[in-house]
């Protein structure tokens, strides 16, 4: 370890020594002085305790950055499918409602944001996905109704006058169980259909190591077992919703769309068969007029 480290520090020093003042500046802030000192400057590979936050800080940049995308493939589906087929709108409802407790809980507590900066993204996208859903499954009017009822409800949670922080922390208990409960029904109707419908690979996927790597990052950052709990079983139900999606990955339609297309194909088949018989009608009546 000690050879490695005289060989890193011959290579790294020289550039970590003069890091331009913005770079420099944000490091410390993210890692604190001490920290910084000991792995950037200094380039410590024994200082275990500070190797794990620079870690956890680097896994939370990286999943707040993906967070801002992480659902616009499934944004995307929806728009070209015009069809919400395989998502439960109750799934995103619940999801949305246990991020905007989290966000408030977080923001009110001065928590880093590099461990909970994702749910504000994903939070927004949610919100726009579940009016995708509730427009295409002919429940245009309710959307309205659900986006006025997140604003009044964010709005009531960051005001300590009419939600106090000791109220607010047995929503962020309840938080943890909307969690879980957002992702019981999605799982639910994709075993009735037989199918992912137009639900995002991506944004499956991404859930699953964002679950796992916030486990990781609240253990460092945050001594908070709600929260910690919560993640624990986000990441067991986005492990279930993973292996659907890859048991599902070679039937991507759900059984009523499957049925439907047999349907329509017997439908096209009828056509055509009644339209040869009729083809065939009229080839065949000039020769029985002539024998008649």
């Amino acid at each position: 370890m000690e050879a490695l480290e005289q060989t890193l520090r011959k290579v790294l020093q020289p550039l970590t020594h003069n890091l331009p003042p913005p770079i420099r500046n944000t490091a410390t802030q993210l890692l604190g002085e001490s920290c910084y000192r000991s792995i950037v400057h200094n380039i410590n590979l024994r200082d275990i305790d500070c190797i794990k936050l620079a870690i956890s800080k680097a896994l939370g940049i990286v999943i707040v950055s993906t967070s801002a995308i992480v659902k616009v493939p499934q944004l995307l589906k929806l728009l070209n499918s015009q069809s919400a087929e395989g998502i439960s709108f109750l799934s995103y409802f619940l999801e949305t409602a246990s991020y905007l407790i989290t966000l408030a809980y977080n923001v009110r507590n001065e928590f880093p944001f590099s461990t909970y900066g994702e749910v504000a993204l994903i939070a927004v996208q949610n919100i726009a996905i579940s009016v995708l859903v509730l427009q295409y499954s002919g429940r245009g009017p309710a959307a309205a109704a659900f986006v006025a009822g997140i604003a009044g409800a964010g709005y009531a949670m960051y005001s300590d006058t009419i939600c106090p922080m000791s109220t607010l922390q047995y929503l962020q208990a309840g938080a943890g169980l909307l969690g879980v409960a957002s992702k019981l029904p999605q799982i639910l109707t994709i075993f009735q259909q037989g199918g992912t419908g137009q639900l995002s690979a991506f944004a499956v996927f991404s859930y699953l190591f964002g679950s796992l790597s916030r486990i990781f990052t609240t253990l460092q950052e945050v001594p908070d077992k709600l929260i910690l709990y919560g993640f624990i079983a986000a990441c067991a139900l986005n492990g279930v919703l993973a292996a659907q999606m890859l048991y599902y990955w070679n039937s991507p339609t759900s059984k009523n769309t499957s049925e439907l297309k047999l349907e329509e194909k017997g439908k096209q088949a009828a056509i055509e068969a009644t339209s040869t018989g009729v083809q065939t009608r009229n080839k065949t009546s000039p020769s029985t007029r002539r024998k008649g």
